[in-house]
């Protein structure tokens, strides 16, 4: 069996040159040219052959070869149409791989687990453009897709973003919500030098590992985002007055303190500084006084 050949530059370009491939920047194109670091994602992810592994955004298969090389099946799912031609190619000695040439937010993710996976938690493997990041986790995450764990490569600072707690400038609602559904580690820094084009930022390549019971106790886990959001959609602001102001909630300044007394909590405190676990006890309260 061939072996994975993709990582190595001089092979990156041969195949753009042969395909005459011209990147889009609409697409946030930025291929993996680093060999340490392609084994680096597949031990991390904790690849076997009993895997079946969800790839996002393939681009011309470089993870894909080696994801193939190490577990039993693959599905990559691919959203330029002039890529599709040249997976065929660099793809053609592995049996193992479907390349799916669609927009991962429009996959029925948990069908393909099912179909393929008998509805066994799959692994998701992915090398994301920046603009795209969050509405791809929360959409694994929300829609109660059957998952493992997701091993990304991502910008450096939606990295750095999803694993702070309380009372830094990068924690907010992406934090909160990866903190809530899985346990963020970051496993390696990715410098510029590593992709081709070279991105302007530096990367990093994080694992969330998916709990099975998430960590705190919420009776309505939407009401709790909710409250996320609104407290986060205007941080520099009072919790009283994020949560008043929000389109979201139909609240009255009266409750708002009431709950946040309640909790324990001062009325000065901003939502930047709640944890987890006091955001689901916020939302706790409010549903109490919702029900009685």
């Amino acid at each position: 069996m061939t072996r994975p050949y993709l990582g190595n530059p001089k092979y990156t370009i041969e195949v753009l040159q042969k395909y005459n491939f011209a990147f889009q920047k609409r697409f946030g194109q930025n291929f993996l040219i680093d060999t340490h670091v392609l084994e680096k994602i597949i031990a991390s992810a904790e690849i076997t052959k009993d895997d079946f592994v969800l790839e996002i955004g393939p681009g011309i298969g470089t993870m894909t070869q080696y994801l193939a090389e190490a577990a039993r099946e693959v599905a990559a799912v691919e959203i330029d149409n002039t890529l599709i031609p040249i997976l065929k190619d660099t793809l053609k000695d592995w049996d193992n791989v479907t390349v799916i040439n669609d927009d991962i937010l429009k996959v029925d993710i948990r069908k393909l687990a099912l179909e393929k996976n008998k509805g066994c938690p799959i692994k998701v493997v992915a090398n994301l453009p920046y603009y795209i990041t969050t509405p791809i986790i929360m959409g694994l995450f929300e829609n109660q897709v059957p998952i493992d764990s997701i091993t990304i490569m991502v910008q450096k600072e939606v990295a750095d973003r999803m694993q702070v707690g309380p009372g830094t400038k990068d924690y907010g609602a992406l934090s909160l919500a990866v903190q809530y559904y899985a346990r963020p580690e970051i496993v390696a820094n990715v410098p510029p030098n590593c992709f081709m084009p070279r991105p302007k930022v530096g990367s990093a390549v994080i694992r969330l590992e998916r709990y099975e019971k998430p960590p705190v106790q919420v009776k309505d886990e939407k009401l709790m985002f909710r409250l996320i959001r609104a407290s986060f959609n205007q941080r520099r602001k009072t919790l009283v007055n994020g949560l008043k102001n929000s389109q979201e909630l139909s609240f009255d300044k009266e409750t708002i303190e009431k709950a946040i007394l309640a909790c324990g909590l001062p009325l000065t405190i901003r939502g930047e500084a709640l944890t987890l676990e006091q955001f689901a006890q916020l939302a706790n309260m409010f549903s109490e006084k919702q029900g009685s």
